[in-house]
């Protein structure tokens, strides 16, 4: 790991709410289908798996939006899905259809036979290509890791991959919830183990995607999502004080619970475009930074649109932040599309930076 200090470091002082000379911007799915030479090199590697296992490609990917846009952080390239995939469910993408496990969880006997990987065997891609970007990076921007949430990762284990109304884990929710209970735990286990072994191969930050929290009614999302998400937030090695590893909570849909996931020991929420950021930052009261949430299809208007829509989203933060931009973390509300135009993305960031810089 890298102890090169950080040239930029406004993430790390955004997500502790300390003052920043601008705004810092990020954007999920920032590497990806969207660029050209991402393409090159998924042509070139066979396979999204090949890319994501092979520690070199996995950092050359992960730089290369750093090398167009003035972000101001770098985020691993790996999928929510390697720690179900290291317990043996066979993970594979089918074209068109996205992720499927071979081997999905639907009785007793599967859930009896998984187990936490090795983070250093079963995992080591991963914390190879963490240790190899941080390199890479030498402290010009900082390092995010992130898994998939314990609920959302179930949900593809149980389904067997995408799912249009999640009828098979649903059941089990309601018809075994010990059952799914169960495999809840064994994969908190194994995200805690992940997220640890990706802080100590060099991680700066932390983020947890909730994707699919945001489809359970409230009562089971206090059930099956809620407790595991503290728990996380409660058991990550992090570190104190001004050390302290930052952690972001994401959740699609997750509007409903912000004064829940405040009370979780975290430093940020993100949030989708589905909430007013002033209404977050009043519901939330300066417990948490806040990350987000532009609209990702505000990406497909003009760059007039684009900027008015930045101005907008950073004066609503501030609206309800007591007139101040500390604690706001500029992001989009989910990620970014494979059809999305990089020279918009350019105009996003830029725009960022200029506008909010104006206001400090």
């Amino acid at each position: 790991m890298s102890d090169t200090p950080l040239v930029n470091d406004r993430l790390l002082r955004a997500l502790r709410r300390q003052p920043v000379d601008h705004t810092p911007v990020w954007l999920m799915r920032q590497a990806g289908r969207y660029l050209p030479e991402y393409r090159a090199v998924r042509q070139r590697a066979g396979s999204f798996l090949a890319m994501a296992k092979t520690p070199e490609i996995a950092c050359e990917v992960t730089l290369q939006p750093l090398a167009r846009f003035d972000l101001d952080a770098a985020i691993l390239f790996s999928d929510i899905l390697t720690v179900p995939d290291a317990m043996g469910l066979g993970l594979h993408f089918i074209e068109g259809e996205g992720p499927k496990f071979t081997h999905p969880i639907r009785e007793e006997s599967d859930v009896a036979r998984l187990s936490i990987p090795d983070m250093e065997t079963d995992l080591r891609y991963v914390m190879d290509a963490v240790r190899l970007i941080r390199r890479e990076l030498a402290g010009r921007v900082p390092l995010i890791g992130f898994s998939g949430s314990p609920w959302t990762l179930a949900c593809y284990m149980v389904e067997g991959g995408g799912s249009r109304d999640f009828s098979r884990i649903k059941t089990m929710a309601l018809d075994r919830p010990d059952l799914l209970h169960r495999l809840l735990t064994i994969i908190t286990d194994a995200v805690i183990a992940y997220l640890d072994a990706q802080r100590a191969a060099g991680a700066q930050v932390l983020q947890v995607f909730d994707t699919w929290g945001g489809v359970l009614a409230p009562t089971m999302y206090r059930k099956f999502s809620l407790p595991y998400l503290a728990r996380i937030a409660r058991e990550v090695e992090r570190g104190e004080n001004e050390q302290k590893t930052p952690l972001i909570l994401f959740g699609k849909g997750n509007a409903p619970y912000l004064e829940d996931l405040a009370d979780c020991d975290v430093e940020a929420i993100g949030v989708d475009w589905l909430v007013e950021l002033c209404e977050a930052a009043r519901r939330t009261q300066g417990k948490v930074a806040l990350q987000g949430n532009l609209d990702p299809a505000t990406l497909y208007s003009s760059p007039a649109a684009i900027q008015e829509q930045v101005q907008y989203t950073l004066d609503r933060y501030m609206m309800g932040n007591g007139g101040s931009r500390e604690g706001h973390v500029f992001n989009l509300g989910h990620g970014l599309s494979p059809d999305m135009d990089p020279e918009h993305i350019g105009v996003l960031v830029e725009a960022v930076h200029r506008l909010s810089r104006r206001r400090h």
